[in-house]
């Protein structure tokens, strides 16, 4: 069969498309797996995600003051198409999803626009045990920035 130049052409054109569906995929991410913290003497700040299966990874957050729950996340990224999503539904309020702009083998941004705050969400690995995160975007025309440097720590019941 000879090849004709558009069908290498299409072929081309596809290439690209296939090598950016698979570099989207949430098992690019499991260096996030496990159970991280930020605490200090006003706030503890933990998070743990699930190991990526399903082209899924399931996570959910906690922020205590003192003896009190200030807020709480149930968190999802999970592969949606040719991009990963990141869905957040925050402290019982509607679910937010967050579309990854950015992804290497150690960190990931995912962006939504659209959202009052913030507009971005970050994950970046800082070494064999920790996880930096940060959220950013403008609220009331000002432009700002909540950062979480997390230490890997042991899951509660292990």
């Amino acid at each position: 069969m000879k090849t004709t130049p558009i069908l290498l052409s299409l072929a081309c054109l596809a290439a690209p498309a296939l090598a950016s569906a698979q570099a989207m995929q949430p098992h690019k991410l499991a260096w996030m797996q496990g159970c991280w913290a930020m605490v200090n003497q006003e706030r503890a700040v933990e998070e743990q995600w699930m190991a990526p299966r399903g082209k899924t990874m399931i996570g959910t957050s906690r922020t205590v003051q003192g003896a009190n729950l200030v807020g709480y996340e149930f968190m999802m990224i999970r592969q949606d198409g040719d991009h990963l999503a990141f869905e957040v539904h925050p402290s019982g309020r509607a679910a937010v999803i967050f579309n990854a702009s950015t992804l290497t083998d150690s960190s990931v941004v995912f962006e939504n626009a659209k959202h009052a705050f913030p507009q971005k969400i970050g994950y970046r690995r800082a070494g064999d045990n920790e996880m930096y995160a940060w959220i950013e975007g403008n609220r009331n025309g000002e432009l700002r920035r909540a950062e979480f440097p997390y230490h890997q720590v042991a899951c509660a019941g292990s």
